[in-house]
């Protein structure tokens, strides 16, 4: 037997995704939602729903993102300092056992 609060969840799940998609915040209709006179426990319910369906719909990532770092320097001495720094950093247990 299906709890009576769950066609309301289910209801408050589409209205939600329905709005993201329109570009309202969740926290915005969170709060709307609860001024509307429904329960914080049916707003959090149908969030996680919706949270759910669209974690699906998106695709998985295929390749790990490459990380870059690009240092900006104004003078040639700054440069320096920074791969001199770079260079020299040791990690925790190399400082620690040497």
């Amino acid at each position: 037997m299906q709890k009576p609060s769950t066609g309301v969840t289910n209801q408050l799940a589409g209205y939600i995704k329905k709005n993201l998609k329109k570009g309202y915040t969740l926290d915005s209709l969170r709060f709307s939602l609860i001024n509307q006179g429904y329960s914080k426990i049916s707003i959090e319910n149908a969030i996680e729903i919706v949270n759910k369906e669209i974690a699906e719909e998106i695709p998985p990532l295929k390749e790990k993102p490459e990380i870059t770092y690009k240092v900006i320097a104004d003078t040639h001495e700054d440069l320096e300092h920074v791969k001199v720094s770079l260079e020299s950093k040791k990690s925790f247990f190399k400082r620690l056992f040497g």
